[in-house]
């Protein structure tokens, strides 16, 4: 089965979703979340404390999710982005691969590609989010579960594969916090030796957002800012004490980690012939500086509040014993309507 969760989209756009996606062989579903009957499926989770107020990448999902669990068919459950360029449908096979296999024994499965054309891209994973894990290895020291995000060559990929039973326990960030949320989750909720990384395609191209300094709150500046805040509020979890001089040491010495990586990569870049703006990408590690700072405040001013993340459906289907039913039809009457 094939589902589309599909946001921010009016019943026209919806509509045109469905003639788009009517002709492939597969049994495909479309979850309109804009529609009234899921609004009022989120207007009762709100209702019954459940935070999705609050729209995004995240939010989607975990719907897409519950859809999925409740339909009772699938074993294994695999997600990726609507934005690839250039996609090839041994993707899907590559991601599911692992966990499906019956001479294996994995659990999840996280996508990793190559962000490579005529210049490097992954600018976020490259010059955010490892050179910010690295920093806190070097503060906090010795750490499996620091050790553990770093493991990833893509921790930030939007695709992955897990098991059903696995999926029903899996809290989400609603924000773009959500794969950094989604691999703390998995490492409580599995051993690592159920956990595998699989390359999924040769290159990866999709659509891609800009660094807008004097804009904060969108684009990768606002992705930077969510992920920082979701791992701080992870690692608090974890008994690591965050002060204020905690995060002054953190941002200089991510400013040095991040610096030392524009050189390495100014230097791949020279050696294979690719497009490389030195001067871009300290810019962007000085505008990421800011979304730390930025996190960072928040976090301090509110250490458990903040956005929170939305429960696993295991606990929603505790609490609404009949909700997953009424999701289950809601989507099944979007899509047979006209």
């Amino acid at each position: 089965m094939i589902v589309l969760s599909l946001d921010q989209a009016n019943k026209q756009q919806f509509l045109e979703v469905k003639n788009i996606m009517k002709d492939l062989p597969q049994k495909v579903r479309i979850i309109w979340n804009h529609g009234d009957r899921m609004q009022s499926l989120y207007d009762e989770l709100i209702k019954e404390g459940f935070p999705l107020n609050i729209p995004g990448k995240g939010r989607v999902v975990w719907m897409a999710l519950g859809y999925l669990l409740a339909d009772n068919s699938s074993y294994a459950i695999a997600l990726h982005d609507c934005d690839i360029i250039n996609y090839e449908k041994g993707l899907v096979e590559k991601l599911v691969y692992p966990i499906v296999h019956r001479g294996l024994n994995y659990e999840f499965s996280k996508g990793y590609y190559a962000r490579v054309t005529d210049r490097i891209y992954g600018r976020v994973k490259r010059l955010f989010y490892v050179p910010l894990i690295r920093a806190l290895r070097s503060i906090v020291g010795p750490n499996d579960f620091l050790e553990y995000l770093d493991s990833f060559r893509y921790a930030l990929s939007g695709e992955f594969a897990i098991i059903r039973d696995l999926a029903r326990n899996i809290r989400f960030s609603p924000t773009w916090g959500l794969e950094v949320s989604l691999l703390s989750e998995i490492y409580y909720n599995t051993a690592t030796n159920r956990i595998c990384e699989v390359e999924i395609m040769d290159t990866y191209e999709h659509k891609h957002s800009e660094i807008n300094p004097s804009s904060p709150t969108t684009g990768l500046l606002k992705m930077a800012a969510d992920i920082a805040k979701t791992l701080f509020r992870i690692l608090s979890q974890h008994s690591i004490v965050m002060s204020d001089s905690f995060f002054r040491t953190l941002i200089s010495t991510y400013f040095q980690e991040s610096s030392t990586a524009v050189e390495s990569y100014n230097a791949l870049a020279k050696f294979n012939g690719l497009k490389f703006d030195r001067h871009d990408e300290i810019n962007a590690i000085e505008s990421y500086s800011k979304a730390i700072e930025s996190a960072k405040d928040e976090f301090i001013n509110n250490p458990i509040g903040g956005i929170r993340m939305i429960s696993p459906w295991a606990r929603v289907d505790s609490g609404l014993p009949f909700f997953s039913s009424k999701l289950y039809e809601y989507v099944e009457l979007d899509n047979k309507d006209v």
